[in-house]
């Protein structure tokens, strides 16, 4: 079974294996993929799903975002999904929520409470990091017990595969020793991948909602700007770097161990 590059019907999918280690090396192929959610994939991106190594799909959303598009996954292929839902990151999806619904009232009380308290993205990541420990660690547990015996390959994943998987992609490359460049690199490169229909259709979705849209409000929506993932960074930087961060999470060593044994080349 081989890596798989592309699932038709995402926007955002992606192998992050490639990746140069600061001590030489590279991050290996067909361990730990990306992507934004997987409700619009296609017939034929299922059955490059059940062809690929993916065994386990880690699904960052809320319940509300994940009952409102529920995943596409092949029948018969044996994808486990693993649910740690993470609220920071939410607001894209649980917009399209709030629309969803149909009641003004409550979309103005969303609207209201949003742009009292409206974050930067750094900020968002920040408290991301701050409240998602035990999300993120048990990310890193599940490709560190992946193996290529079997299909145990993970593709973590959230609405637009931006904030949520950006910040847990950064962690765990960061915490295996891709140099930072290339970490800033594969999250910036989410801008680009969200910019034609999907980021226009979430942009509409946000205005329809009598959202202003902002250079602020856009940032969040759709954009990557390397300084948030810089400012995640350097709050991993400021608790003693990532690794101390996965281990005050209840990482192992042997885990951490085995995890850049799984990810690193």
């Amino acid at each position: 079974m081989t890596t798989i590059g592309s699932i038709q019907g995402t926007v955002n999918f992606r192998d992050v294996g490639g990746l140069p280690l600061t001590g030489g090396g590279v991050t290996r192929h067909g361990v730990l993929y990306r992507s934004d959610a997987l409700g619009t994939v296609t017939p034929e991106g299922l059955l490059e799903l059940a062809e690929s190594p993916i065994g386990v799909v880690v699904d960052f959303r809320t319940p509300t975002e994940r009952g409102m598009w529920p995943d596409r996954l092949p029948e018969g292929r044996g994808i486990r999904t693993v649910e740690l839902p993470l609220l920071e990151g939410a607001l894209g999806g649980e917009a399209q929520a709030v629309a969803a619904a149909g009641d003004p009232a409550a979309t103005a009380q969303a609207i209201a409470r949003a742009m009292a308290s409206l974050p930067t993205l750094g900020q968002m990541y920040v408290a991301m990091l701050t409240h998602g420990g035990a999300a993120f660690a048990e990310l890193a547990r599940l490709v560190a017990a992946s193996t290529d015996d079997e299909p145990t390959a993970v593709l973590a994943h959230c609405t637009a595969g931006k904030d949520r998987t950006g910040v847990a992609s950064a962690l765990l490359l960061d915490t295996v020793g891709v140099g930072r460049d290339a970490i800033i690199a594969d999250y910036t490169a989410t801008e680009a991948n969200l910019a034609g229909a999907w980021g226009q259709q979430m942009l509409s979705t946000v205005s329809q909602l009598g959202v202003p849209l902002t250079e602020e409000v856009t940032t969040i929506v759709t954009r990557t700007p390397r300084e948030a993932i810089e400012q995640a960074l350097d709050h991993l930087d400021s608790v003693g770097g990532s690794a101390a961060y996965l281990r005050s999470a209840g990482l192992t060593d042997a885990e951490l161990e085995a995890l850049r044994s799984r990810l690193t080349a």
